[in-house]
């Protein structure tokens, strides 16, 4: 059991890392949805993200339960990280409109 334990910790980590990793990328999207009109949050991706996900868990042979669960959970997930590239796009655009933000003009 102590192994059995030991590998499902191990696990544990590796996902917290896989989703801090997926953060830094999100972290990055939002600095290039500055300057591009492409790659604003639209729900046709957000729902082709979470079909791969559950398709990826029912190739893996998860129950039908833990799928449609796995497919809510990313959605909490990614509607986590539209929120905060949308406040970071927020604070960028309310700091360009203060008076004085673009060398006093």
């Amino acid at each position: 059991m102590s192994q059995v334990r030991s590998e499902i910790d191990r696990i544990d980590s590796a996902l917290v890392d896989l989703i801090a990793e997926r953060y830094g990328y999100v972290d990055r999207a939002w600095q290039l949805k500055m300057t591009t009109q492409e790659g604003a949050v639209v729900q046709w991706r957000i729902q082709q993200v979470i079909d791969r996900v559950k398709e990826r868990a029912a190739d893996k042979g998860m129950p039908p339960e833990m799928i449609e669960m796995v497919g809510a959970q990313w959605r909490n997930m990614i509607g986590w990280f539209v929120q905060f590239e949308e406040e970071k796009l927020r604070q960028v655009q309310d700091v360009a409109q203060k008076p004085g933000a673009n060398g006093g003009t």
